[in-house]
Order: C-alpha cells, then structure tokens, then sequence
C-alpha cells in the first residue's frame, strides 16, 4: 500500500471510528483526483483523494452545498480534511450514463439530465463574486490547448503566421458567440462519465468543482454533443430546441433568443471541442494517460461538421480539412 493511500485508510478509519471496513477504487477523472469506494456493513461511501499541491478542494465544497441546496442529486459532503486533501462523500452508485444510453434510453436519460439541467440554470449560482466568470481570457486559454497540444504536439505542425492569424479569427468567433448568450451556472463537464444513473432523483451529478458563470449552452453542448457518445445531427438538434423551449418558459431564455439558440449551441460546441482535442492530446504527452486519444476522432467530427455549415468558420474549416481530417484519416486506418 502506497503511503498516501495508507493515510487515506487511516483517516476513513477514524472519521468512520471503525476498521471493519473495505476499500476499493472507484474512478479516477482527468485531474489529479482519486477516488475509492469504502464499504463497511451494508453501506457504501466515496472518498475523495486530491493531493493539495495539485487539486483544492474547497471549490468542490462550495458548488456540492450549493447544488445540493437547490435539491439536485450531488454527493453529500460527510468529512472533510482540506489539509490533507481527503473528502468522504456520500455514494452515488456506479452505473454511469455512458454504460447506460442507447436508442431505448435515451429519451427518457436525457429528459431526467435536462430537468435537473434546467434546474441548475433556473436557480443555481449566476453570481459572479460566487463563482468565476467564463471570460473571454478563459475561453481563449481553452481553445489554446488546441493550438499546443493538439495541432503542435501531437501532429507535429509548426504553424506559420498565416495559420496562427486564421486560428486567431477563428477564436474570436467563438468567444464573440460564448459572450453574447445569456449567463447562467454552467457545470462545466455536464456528460455521460459524469452522470449517474439513480433510482431516485435521477441523474446523479458528479464532477461539478470546476462550475462557472457562463453562456446558457454550454452544458447543454456538453450533453448532447458528448465527447464520449455521438447522436445523429437531428436527433440532437430535436432534443436542444426543446429544451431551448423549456428555457424559454422557464425564463432562462426569452422570446427573443429563440432564433439564434442554434447558432449559439452550435459554435459553443466548436468551441469545447477544440479544448477537449486538446486537453486530450495534453493528457497523453503531459500526463501520460493516453486512453482519451481514441475519443478525438469524434470531438474533431463534431467541429469538422460544424465549421463546414457557417459562413464565418469557413477559413477554419478549411484549413482542418486541408490538415488535421487527413490525419484523423490515417490514424484511423
């Protein structure tokens, strides 16, 4: 036994006051956060490893009091060591979205995650001094990722300023878009690896610590043009102008968004896609975790479509059919 997971084991024993009980891993995500099941007589519990010199929790804390409140299905925060970066949490279970959707379940998945989306939307934290902005600099940096790690690291491209000057415009498309929509608590990773399956208040949401102000389709993005499970163009077009909508009754949106909802939905996912490939390139070369490679053929479709259908991401698709589709071709031959 390693010795952080040692003093993990220790402090689970102290905070449960009893030894009799099994520790097993239940996931580890993108970060530098564990996690493990801890199972003691007929019940089960999550605790959190997030070594303080890489992760804090206390923004964890935060947004899990605050979602909890408003009566959506977030792990409870039972134990908290902030100094030694451990968090017991209340079990959600193990039945994750992605395991779980296909065409006969969809429907009724996706219903239960955009009512407790809309929720999030309708009553959640929107207040900038609670949560941090998702600016026009945080934009950038995401899609930055894209440029480094993706197209240079990755495919090995020395951009020349011609290019450089291309993904310049490209990006300020996107944040143009992102800003203009209505603000909103945005979770931040709404997808399948981060919603569960519950036999009451379904879904259970996980993985929300990193939650901002922002524009209203972002999740919604997230959601319904996963990184991790591709639906036909209409089918998710369908689900996002009905919840479009709903928003609309619910006042998150007004009348007046109804005609450029789609466009925003569409290039916000421009826009994430563009982080994912390259938070999943970063992944592989800087963290040595390559299994997220095999998920950036479908993050790239998703841009590659898109960008083909606007006039103003002409230029930038383009220069991805020209560059990056013929390597998604070779990789995947």
């Amino acid at each position: 036994m390693g010795e952080r997971l040692e003093q993990l084991t220790c402090w689970v024993g102290d905070r449960l006051g009893r030894r009799d009980f099994e520790i097993a891993p239940a996931s580890a995500d993108a970060s530098f956060r564990r996690y493990f099941r801890v199972r003691h007589g007929g019940d089960s519990l999550i605790v959190m490893d997030a070594p303080p010199a890489r992760e804090d929790c206390r923004p964890y804390i935060a947004v899990a009091r605050a979602l909890f409140d408003l009566g959506l299905n977030v792990p409870e925060v039972l134990e908290a060591d902030l100094e030694q970066g451990f968090l017991l949490l209340s079990d959600l279970g193990s039945r994750m979205y992605l395991s779980e959707l296909n065409e006969e379940t969809a429907e009724r998945l996706y219903g239960d995650a955009l009512g407790a989306l809309l929720t999030l939307q309708a009553c959640g934290p929107a207040d900038e001094t609670a949560l941090p902005p998702y600016d026009r600099a945080l934009l950038r940096r995401e899609m930055e990722l894209f440029r480094e790690w993706y197209l240079g690291k990755h495919l090995g491209i020395a951009l020349d300023a011609q290019a450089n000057s291309l993904l310049d415009r490209a990006f300020e498309v996107l944040e143009n878009s992102a800003l203009e929509q209505p603000r909103v608590c945005v979770h931040r990773d709404y997808h399948s690896r981060n919603l569960m399956v519950t036999t009451r208040n379904n879904p259970g949401i996980l993985d929300f610590q990193d939650a901002v102000v922002g524009p209203v389709t972002y999740d919604l993005v997230s959601l319904l043009r996963d990184c991790y499970i591709a639906w036909p163009r209409a089918q998710v077009e369908e689900w996002a102008l009905g919840y479009r909508d709903l928003a609309i009754q619910s006042g998150v949106l007004r009348e007046e968004h109804e005609a450029p909802f789609l466009r925003w939905f569409d290039l916000m996912g421009v826009q994430r896609h563009l982080k994912a490939t390259g938070i999943f390139a970063r992944l592989n070369y800087r963290d040595h975790k390559p299994n997220y490679l095999p998920d950036i053929p479908r993050t790239m479709g998703y841009v590659l479509d898109v960008s083909g259908r606007y006039p103003e991401l002409q230029e930038l698709h383009g220069f991805l059919m020209r560059v990056v589709e013929p390597r998604l071709r070779e990789e995947g031959s």
